[in-house]
């Protein structure tokens, strides 16, 4: 049996704001969660991201270990996150420079319809600034 969960993803502080419901398996780990939100929400994937529950971080660590950053992505999948949080809503933080924050709202966890292909957009709202605009100018 194959879980799928329902996630709910605004893009905060944006008027209009840009909302997207998508369904993604629940054991996708989160770097492959990433590049799902990207398409979903219209972004170019040209810069760094971070998954913040909390106090912890996942996204890309620094390759030569100087500086203390997120846990890698790659290690941690999305069923896994749930588990050890126990949270419902996580902070998905892209481009640290425009500082574009997206809250995810785990809505619901079930099991996949036979013959439905994940992930999957079912419904968009909004569209995302322009990568690259001074996104703290915005607001």
């Amino acid at each position: 049996m194959t879980l799928i969960a329902r996630l709910r993803i605004i893009l905060n502080d944006v008027e209009p704001m840009p909302m997207r419901h998508i369904e993604v398996p629940l054991k996708i780990r989160l770097d492959r969660l990433h590049e799902v939100i990207q398409a979903a929400m219209g972004w170019t994937d040209t810069h760094l991201y971070e998954f913040r529950v909390g106090d912890a971080g996942w996204g890309m660590p620094d390759p030569d270990g100087f500086y203390d950053g997120p846990m890698d992505a790659k290690k941690m999948t999305l069923e896994k996150l749930l588990d050890q949080t126990a949270t419902r809503t996580i902070q998905y933080v892209y481009d640290f420079g425009d500082d574009w924050d997206h809250s995810i709202r785990i809505e619901r966890v079930g099991e996949a319809t036979q013959g439905v292909t994940y992930p999957r957009l079912l419904k968009a709202a909004g569209a995302c600034p322009p990568e690259d605009v001074g996104g703290g100018l915005l607001r």
